[in-house]
C-alpha cells in the first residue's frame, strides 16, 4: 500500500488508522500536512487508500489553507503569542519568572520551564472549568454522564465511551466558548448515538443548531493550537 498520495504534483504522507466504532472512511489533514484516513470496522488499507485518492481535490484545498494560515511558534516564549478563549494575546513578562496574558498570571521560575508552566496552567483551568460545563449541558439535554476526564489528546478534541465517560482535550480552554460547547455537546450526543450516522448528526443539530459554524472554526484554527 502507498505511504503517500500525490496532490497537485506533491507527495502527501498517508496515515491509516483503524477505529472499531467508525462506520465509514474518514479523511482529515493533520497540521503537519499528513493525510489521516480512519478505517471503519471491516474496512481495508487498500480501500482506505482508494478513498483518499478520490479526495485529492478536497486535500488540495485543505493544503492551501494550511499553507496560508499563520501558525504560532511551537514553544510559548515571552513576547510571543498565545491563543486563549478564542483570542490571540501577547505573552508579557511583567517581572522575572512570571508571564502574563489577559487576566492570567503564571510563575515559571527558570526560563526553560516557561512552556510547561503555561501548559500546566491551562490544564488546571480545563480541569476546573470543563467538568462543571459538561454536567450543566448534560442536565440541560437530559443526558447521563458517568465520568468526565481531562486529557492531553493530540488529535482529538474529545471522545465518549460506551460506559458513559466523556474525555475532553485540555486545549478546549483555548477555544471560543461557543466552539468548546459544541465539542462537549458533540460528545454528549454520542450518549444517544455512539456513531456518526445521520441520526447522530440530527441529535447534534437539535442540541447545537449552529454547530457547522463551530466545525468551520475548528477546521480553520486547529493548526494554531499546540
Amino acid at each position: 500500500m502507498p505511504a503517500s498520495l500525490t496532490v497537485d504534483g506533491k507527495l502527501v504522507p498517508l496515515q491509516l488508522v483503524r477505529h472499531p466504532r467508525a462506520r465509514r472512511y474518514l479523511l482529515r489533514l493533520l497540521p503537519d500536512g499528513t493525510a489521516r484516513v480512519t478505517i471503519p470496522r471491516g474496512g481495508s488499507a487498500r480501500e482506505a487508500c482508494q478513498f483518499a485518492g478520490r479526495q485529492t481535490g478536497w486535500l488540495a484545498t485543505q493544503l492551501e489553507r494550511l499553507r496560508t494560515t499563520p501558525r504560532l511558534p511551537t514553544e510559548w516564549v515571552a513576547g510571543g503569542t498565545i491563543l486563549f478563549r478564542g483570542e490571540t494575546f501577547t505573552l508579557a513578562n511583567p517581572a522575572p519568572g512570571t508571564i502574563q496574558w489577559s487576566t492570567e498570571l503564571v510563575r515559571f521560575g527558570e526560563a526553560g520551564k516557561l512552556h510547561s508552566a503555561i501548559q500546566n496552567h491551562l490544564r488546571r483551568l480545563a480541569t476546573r472549568e470543563l467538568p462543571p460545563r459538561v454536567r450543566e449541558l448534560a442536565r440541560e439535554h437530559q443526558v447521563v454522564v458517568n465520568r468526565i476526564s481531562i486529557r492531553n489528546q493530540r488529535s482529538r478534541w474529545g471522545s465518549c465511551s460506551r460506559h458513559g465517560t466523556i474525555s475532553l482535550n485540555w486545549r478546549l480552554v483555548q477555544l471560543p466558548g461557543f466552539v468548546s460547547d459544541y465539542v462537549i455537546l458533540h460528545e454528549l450526543m454520542h450518549r444517544r448515538q455512539l456513531n456518526h450516522s445521520a441520526r447522530f448528526w440530527q441529535e447534534v443539530a437539535r442540541a447545537c443548531p449552529g454547530y457547522k459554524t463551530s466545525e468551520d472554526w475548528l477546521k480553520q484554527h486547529s493548526v494554531l493550537l499546540r
